[in-house]
């Protein structure tokens, strides 16, 4: 849904509570929907992939650095949806795994959404949840392609990266491992390349950078907006 949250964003101020942006989705139909039931709709389905609601944190941390990456912005919608849906986020080893240019084989990606999450679901379910996982991976880019879907390599960006690196932090990763956890392998860069785009994100005050010494230390508290309040 990357078009509906940078419509949602675009009608909203950075300081909207949760309120706003359920009435701006359904009372104000910012996204243009047709129907009411189609209004609840994507209501429902933004506060599931992205909580909507600035006493999270992890919303919190993407609607501050959306309006500072703007060439970003797929990779954060990415990484919050996966940080807060346990079956996209099954579907993400197929999806890194494939070489640049190699075809998402759609029988096969349906038996890896099965194996992530047993017997929960019946077959016309796994299909479209298939079909969403795949879109949602071609809007961050990491696919192209309407019929066949193809890797393709996505361009990391200190937005993302430091986003990234909040996230590996909250599992208690820290140190270089930060740079090969999870969500940074989202960014198809080696810890090399992600060590600069890193340092871009240290001169743009976006994490704390120190490297020398044989000292490695990166951390993202910063990022919250919230931060030292209570």
């Amino acid at each position: 849904m990357l078009a509906e949250l940078r419509e949602l964003f675009d009608a909203l101020p950075v300081d909207a509570d949760q309120g706003a942006y359920s009435e701006a989705v359904v009372a104000d139909n910012a996204l243009g929907k047709a129907t009411a039931a189609s209004r609840h709709h994507s209501r429902q389905r933004l506060r599931e992939l992205y909580g909507c609601d600035p006493r999270l944190p992890i919303f919190r941390i993407l609607r501050r650095l959306w309006s500072l990456d703007e060439p970003g912005r797929p990779l954060l919608a990415l990484l919050a949806a996966l940080a807060r849906d346990p079956v996209l986020r099954a579907t993400a080893p197929p999806v890194l795994s494939l070489p640049v240019g190699a075809e998402l084989v759609r029988s096969t990606f349906i038996e890896v959404v099965r194996a992530g999450t047993g017997d929960r679901f019946k077959e016309a379910v796994l299909d479209k949840i298939a079909r969403n996982s795949a879109s949602s991976w071609s809007q961050s880019g990491h696919l192209q392609g309407r019929m066949r879907k193809l890797r393709r390599r996505v361009e990391p960006t200190p937005g993302s990266l430091a986003f990234a690196v909040w996230l590996g932090v909250q599992e208690g990763i820290g140190g270089p491992a930060l740079l090969a956890s999870r969500w940074a392998q989202l960014l198809d860069s080696s810890p090399d390349g992600l060590t600069e785009v890193a340092r871009r994100a240290r001169r743009l005050g976006l994490i704390e950078l120190h490297i020398g010494g044989g000292v490695f230390e990166m951390s993202a508290d910063a990022l919250d907006p919230w931060r030292g309040r209570r």
